[in-house]
């Protein structure tokens, strides 16, 4: 280091301090799902494969609270449908 860099007011830690309601903190993830989230924003033309990952989560977590009946309606709702178009399609 050159003698004129004078750090003795420095401080360790993050340079950018977290937005509030975020933490920062280290994740391991495998391979094939940072190169998938990364692929996808890359395809999108750019953003945050983090702000992906987050979305991802939120999702499922999001699903996870919703209540039985809702989940029942919705699933029923949804085989009713696919059921309907087989349906259809064997009629013509």
């Amino acid at each position: 280091m050159k003698a004129h860099y004078n750090f003795a007011g420095g401080k360790r830690g993050p340079v950018l301090k977290a937005p509030a309601g975020k933490t920062r903190i280290t994740i391991r993830l495998d391979d094939d799902l940072l190169r998938w989230f990364r692929g996808q924003v890359h395809a999108a033309g750019g953003g945050s494969y983090q702000t992906l990952v987050n979305g991802a989560l939120r999702e499922y977590v999001d699903t996870k609270r919703e209540p039985l009946e809702a989940t029942l309606r919705r699933v029923l709702r949804e085989e009713l449908h696919q059921d309907l178009k087989r349906a259809a399609g064997r009629v013509r």
